[in-house]
């Protein structure tokens, strides 16, 4: 496919990759657009339904052509900027899902009347990305982050992954998983680093094999995104048919500056303003010698597709 797109083009655009891997500040700086209507997680267990009418059961959702009669009718009313304002109205139980109701409200109205490309911010559509491909025609970009990265980043905000959200999806074991059955059913509850590692092979084994079948999909590091954000976010806006306006220029460079804090705070975890170079080596602060080389053990035969033995130096 070629990288040069129209510059009217309204083609949805998915970023995805595994959670707490960059996707919620890739996604707001290709927003940056203004152009661009940024939807985040429709496929996160807790979203909205104004956003997204359909009940999600499981982190990670596998959707495929059969199961699809489930999911499609949804997405294509959310990329048709339809928002479901009574379904929202009923479920509001706070002066904060007020709050995002009017902001998603706004985001939806907008989008439909100033007919934007809608972008879906979505960690959770990971193992999805081939059916977003096909049957919603999205262009896709994968963040990847460093395996230590990551699990050093769940080990500080202390979050758990229960695989039963993949064991109790039959359709995904049988396509993906069935081998890594005995693996998930024998990680303890408690486990964060052991979790965390094994969801990295499990997600980016995923993500490698599936580049190779969509080549057009956009794999991108978070690290070098981090090292070089205006260079990485221009090539990253040409490939999508994005206007890289000085406004677009001006919030990637705000995002990333040396000002930011190196590290968020535990009740910030969505915020994109942070030190993005600062920020690369907290992993090695986080986890022990003996995490980071367990991480390495676990994500071996995965990891070296995307990262180099000096990068866990």
């Amino acid at each position: 496919m070629s990288s040069t797109i129209s510059a009217n083009d309204l083609t949805p655009i998915l970023v995805t990759g595994s959670h707490r891997s960059g996707t919620t500040w890739v996604g707001k700086m290709l927003a940056a657009d203004a152009d661009t209507a940024y939807i985040s997680e429709p496929l996160n267990v807790l979203h909205r339904p104004g956003v997204f009418r359909v009940p999600v059961k499981y982190w990670y959702t596998y959707i495929t052509e059969e199961n699809e009669a489930e999911y499609l009718p949804a997405f294509r009313e959310l990329l048709d900027f339809q928002y479901h304002l009574l379904l929202e109205i009923k479920s509001i139980r706070s002066v904060k899902d007020f709050l995002r109701m009017g902001r998603d409200f706004r985001i939806f109205f907008n989008g439909s009347m100033h007919g934007q490309r809608a972008l879906i911010k979505d960690p959770f559509a990971v193992f999805s990305t081939p059916w977003f491909a096909r049957r919603l025609n999205c262009r896709v970009v994968v963040t990847v982050r460093h395996p230590a990265g990551f699990v050093g980043s769940l080990k500080r905000l202390g979050w758990n992954f229960d695989f039963g959200n993949f064991l109790n999806q039959p359709l995904f074991m049988r396509d993906h998983l069935e081998g890594d059955r005995a693996a998930m059913e024998a990680m303890l509850k408690d486990d964060i680093v052991g979790q965390a590692a094994l969801l990295w092979k499990i997600i980016y084994r995923f993500v490698h094999r599936t580049s190779s079948l969509f080549p057009q999909f956009q794999v991108v590091r978070h690290e070098d995104l981090s090292l070089d954000p205006l260079g990485r976010y221009r090539a990253l806006y040409n490939a999508l048919g994005l206007s890289f306006t000085e406004r677009a220029q001006n919030i990637i460079l705000n995002s990333s500056s040396s000002e930011n804090p190196a590290r968020l705070a535990r009740n910030k975890t969505h915020s994109v303003k942070l030190d993005s170079r600062a920020n690369l080596d907290n992993w090695k602060t986080i986890l022990s010698p003996e995490e980071i080389s367990r991480v390495r053990k676990i994500t071996e035969g995965v990891s070296e597709s995307f990262y180099s033995d000096e990068e866990w130096k």
